[in-house]
């Protein structure tokens, strides 16, 4: 039986893969620092406790000798200016990976970030240079670029998903959906957003679980493959929709807030590649 570790794993995405998991016939080891809070149930697998910035010694016994990967553990979101994602997480991260690698882990699924491709817009695919503009992009492209290079002289499979704009529950307070949410639970008569006129590519948390799941179970491909729907939704139309399959009764107040300075106004992913992966 296939043996899989999950990082990030009490996180937003983490907590659906958890889910996606239970239902796979495989043996789960999920991280945490604190085995002391409320954890998600694992229903074919357990909990250790294991701090990536200071790791044991032992890391890879520790976390049970796992055949792959899930490393979705990040901190400092989703704050995405943060110097601390190059100065701290960046050289954390890629210890404790390299760390892993070196005591025998052959195989890994990353999540990396659209923000790596960043002010680039329309239709974005993984051969594209990366031209990040903000301190999460650039240190999340700056550890790809070192475990690629480390592939090289201690051979291992790389999955890196580049997850777009995921929506659901247990999303942070400050996401689109959840503010949404809050809104209507408070009785809000309107909802200020921006203008709502950029083109994303969202995907339900769920369905992105699921796909990562899936590339984990699968080992013929290495390599950068995005983790998207494939198709540009103007950011207004998708917050109707919630409010209209919801029965809510909010109206929007568009043009309250400024468009993000850090974002191109219209981009999505290009999901061909992981289509055919999944095919």
């Amino acid at each position: 039986m296939m043996k899989i570790a999950v990082t990030g794993a009490n996180g937003f995405v983490g907590r659906h893969i958890l889910n996606e998991l239970n239902a796979v016939s495989v043996n789960v080891i999920a991280t945490t620092r604190n085995l002391e809070k409320k954890l998600p149930i694992i229903e074919n697998g357990r909990w250790v406790k294991l701090d990536i910035a200071a790791p044991n010694e032992n890391v890879y016994e520790l976390m049970g000798r796992p055949d792959t990967l899930i490393h979705l553990a990040w901190e400092g979101l989703p704050n995405y200016r943060l110097t601390r994602h190059s100065e701290i997480e960046l050289p954390n991260q890629y210890n404790f990976l390299s760390q892993l690698v070196e005591q025998g882990l052959s195989s890994m699924v990353i999540t990396g970030t659209c923000f790596e491709y960043g002010m680039q817009s329309g239709s974005l695919y993984e051969d594209m240079s990366p031209k990040p503009g903000n301190p999460y992009g650039l240190a999340k492209d700056a550890l790809r670029q070192k475990l690629q290079s480390l592939q090289e002289a201690s051979p291992f499979n790389l999955i890196w998903a580049r997850l777009f704009y995921m929506y659901g529950e247990g999303q942070a307070e400050n996401s689109l959906w959840s503010q949404l949410n809050k809104a209507v639970a408070q009785g809000d008569p309107v909802f200020n957003m921006s203008g709502g006129e950029q083109l994303r590519d969202f995907l339900p948390v769920s369905i992105a679980a699921k796909y990562l799941v899936q590339l984990t179970l699968n080992k013929n491909y290495n390599g950068i493959v995005n983790v998207c729907s494939g198709q540009p939704v103007q950011v207004k139309s998708l917050v109707k929709k919630w409010i209209s399959e919801n029965g809510w009764r909010i109206r929007l107040n568009l043009g309250h807030y400024p468009y993000p300075d850090y974002e191109p106004m219209k981009f999505w992913g290009d999901n061909s590649r992981l289509l055919s992966i999944l095919k």
